[in-house]
Order: structure tokens, then C-alpha cells, then sequence
């Protein structure tokens, strides 16, 4: 294993940066390529065979050319439809993202749980097992909100976000039957926590939010044990497309540690 090889860390934009930030306090050695599929944003509303094309193809393309140690699929969408594929094509470590439902379920004292996420991730049989398996003596109550997508985007490119949008994130889990008990919320999607503290506000006091980073990153932690690991250079962002935002961005990336920014 050559020391500078990286940790590979794909989603399809900026939301697995919230993953990355975990990653950077458990492994704070390792060399990292952060790649979004800009070009293919967003996800949620591909069908499952688009979605697994893509992802499968571009991260196939990206291990050959990089080399990395390790391949982190950044993204709830992506991992629920896709890892098992990407897994049986790439001969290096693959580390997934899923909902956290069962840490919700050890926390909830209501036994009523709101899941937010994409369209194309809370429709997945995979979702229904984690339920199943985690959640079965709980209420699992479900909700797409692919404005939050847009708006933690936004929000890292430095750009103001209307409020309503995550009033009505909160309104699509408090409306449905029992969801004024709801006192746990999956943010299903790895863009959702960069907007956590608005959705605080939208949901009201009583309310705790879970998702996967810290596990994940704890994951990657564990398969790269006692592996050699030295930056030789600035670690690096890759997007599938070019454009404006891209410079918008700058600051966020470089928050992160991604000093160097390219086009796949």
C-alpha cells in the first residue's frame, strides 16, 4: 500500500462533505480525493438504473486512474441503489452510507421516528429492512425533501436560503398521522446535515437529529488501520462538471481541506 494513496470519497455534490468532516477527526493522515457528480445532481429523482449506471461507471473509471486505498460512496441515494454492484466491480474497499434508523430507534422515547430523505432513498426495500430489522416495535414515519438538497448547496456556495424551505421539510413528517410524537429525525441524505441547525428551528424544541458520519468515518477508520498514510500533496475536489459554482464553492473546500479543485 503506498502511503499517499488516497481515501475516495463520492457523492453526487457537496453533501458527503459532512462525511468527510468525521473522516478528517478519525484518520486525520490520510490523503483524500473528494468527487462530486455535479453533472448528474441530483439523484433522488434518477431512476434506480440510471443512478447505478452512473455511479458504477464513474467510480469504476475514478479507481483505475487514482488508486485509491479505499472508496466511500458519500450518499445515502447512491449507496442504497448501487453498493452492492460497486462492490462486486472494484477490487478495493467499498464503505456505505444507510440511513440511521437504528440508531434512532435506541434513542426515541415516543417510539415515533421521522425519516427525511430523497425520493429514490425512501422508497428502497433496503430502507424497509432497516426498519424491519431495527424499528419494527416503532412508527417510522417518512418524507421526501429534495428542497434540502438544493438548499445545502446553496447554503456552502455562501447564498441565502429561504426559511420555507425547511418548514415544509418539517411539515412533510409533522402532517402525516402521529408525526406531531415524532422526537427522532433521520436526515437520511448526507446534504441534510450541513442544514441541521435550520431544520432545528423548523421542528422546534424536543427534536434530535441522526445520520451516519461518525460511524461511517469510524468504519474507514478500522479498515485503514496501521495502513502507511502521508499527504504528499494538497488533497483534491473533483466535479463532473465546470461552472460558476465551482469558484462559489471555494471557500466551503477549503474549510474542509480540499486545497485543489478539478473536472473528471
Amino acid at each position: 500500500m503506498d502511503a499517499d494513496a488516497p481515501l475516495l470519497l463520492f457523492d453526487s455534490g457537496v453533501g458527503g462533505l459532512s462525511v468527510l468532516a468525521q473522516v478528517r477527526a478519525v484518520v486525520p493522515a490520510a490523503p483524500v480525493i473528494y468527487a462530486a457528480d455535479n453533472a448528474g445532481l441530483p439523484y433522488g429523482t434518477k431512476t434506480e438504473a440510471e443512478i447505478a449506471a452512473r455511479v458504477a461507471g464513474l467510480l469504476g473509471r475514478m479507481t483505475e486512474r487514482f488508486r485509491p486505498r479505499l472508496v466511500c460512496i458519500a450518499c445515502n441515494t447512491a449507496s442504497t441503489i448501487a453498493l452492492g454492484m460497486v462492490r462486486d466491480v472494484l477490487a478495493v474497499p467499498v464503505v456505505g452510507t444507510v440511513p440511521a434508523i437504528k440508531p434512532a430507534a435506541g434513542l426515541t422515547r415516543s417510539g415515533f421516528i421521522g425519516l427525511l430523505g430523497t425520493a429514490a432513498t425512501i422508497r428502497q426495500h433496503y430502507v424497509d429492512r432497516l426498519e424491519a430489522e431495527f424499528a419494527g416495535d416503532k412508527h417510522l414515519l417518512r418524507a421526501a425533501a429534495p428542497e434540502l438538497v438544493a438548499a445545502a448547496e446553496a447554503k456552502l456556495r455562501g447564498a441565502e436560503v429561504d426559511p420555507a424551505v425547511f418548514t415544509r421539510a418539517a411539515a412533510a413528517l409533522r402532517d402525516q398521522p402521529g408525526g406531531e410524537r415524532i422526537d427522532t429525525v433521520v436526515l437520511a441524505c448526507t446534504h441534510f446535515p450541513l442544514v441541521e441547525p435550520e431544520l432545528a428551528a423548523a421542528f422546534g424544541p424536543g427534536v434530535r437529529f441522526v445520520h451516519g458520519a461518525a460511524g461511517i468515518a469510524r468504519r474507514i477508520a478500522a479498515l485503514t488501520g496501521g495502513q502507511p498514510m502521508q499527504r504528499r500533496k494538497p488533497d483534491l475536489a473533483l466535479f463532473t462538471r465546470d461552472g460558476a459554482e465551482l469558484a462559489q464553492l471555494a471557500p466551503a473546500l477549503q474549510r474542509h481541506g480540499l486545497l485543489e479543485t478539478g473536472i473528471l
